[in-house]
């Protein structure tokens, strides 16, 4: 009689945190054109983590002063508004 061979285990899938907008190269490559030749992993989500924040906090405050102004359509200028 065959031996039966026990199913292969598959190794656990990570999941990923949250959802990134901004990728990994750009930014790795800004840090190393300022002189930070090397970078962990942790401190790259890290800062892209702030860089987000960041953006969305500006957008929803330029989103704030179209509505006022009923326009639908977020310009320059109302970013640097949003970000003074």
């Amino acid at each position: 009689m065959a031996k039966k061979i026990a199913p292969a285990k598959k190794a656990p899938v990570k999941k990923a945190k949250t959802e990134t907008y901004i990728a990994k190269a750009p930014i790795r490559r800004l840090m190393k054109k300022e002189g930070a030749d090397l970078v962990a992993a942790a401190a790259l989500d890290k800062l892209i983590e702030f860089l987000e924040a960041k953006a969305a906090e500006a957008t929803k405050e330029a989103h704030k002063i179209c509505k006022v102004e009923k326009r639908k359509r977020i310009s320059a200028a109302d970013v640097r508004n949003a970000t003074r």
